[in-house]
């Protein structure tokens, strides 16, 4: 099952991830399915999962990253998971853009109850 198989994020995509990420003290890092995870809450926030990098956000947000070229996130073909988007490229290699799309997803975590 070649097509299937699992890959493993791009070394400049985990270095910008965690870079990222450190600038915001309030997420916790961990591994979730092999891939780096932020969770704020218990929540998590972003992630990537292998070419991709994910974010958690609100609806108008959602629509908003979806129009500059961000993606449903379906970790599985037909099973898209809920309130979940994709980074387009264009704002992963732009720092300032890339941390403002992150502190909208800290932002609508926050808002949930933790777990």
């Amino acid at each position: 099952m070649a097509g299937s198989s699992w890959k493993k994020s791009p070394p400049e995509l985990v270095a910008a991830f965690a870079t990222c990420v450190h600038a915001h003290p309030e997420l916790a890092m961990r591994q979730m399915f092999g891939y780096p995870a932020a969770f704020l809450g218990g929540h998590l926030t972003t992630s990537l999962y292998q070419d991709r990098w994910v974010v958690r956000l609100a609806d108008a947000d959602r629509a908003a990253l979806r129009e500059l070229g961000g993606g449903d996130f379906e970790p599985m073909p037909g099973r898209p998971m809920r309130e979940y988007v994709t980074l387009p490229a264009s704002i992963i290699a732009d720092p300032a853009a890339l941390d403002a799309w992150i502190a909208r997803a800290i932002d609508h975590v926050g808002t949930l109850a933790p777990k």
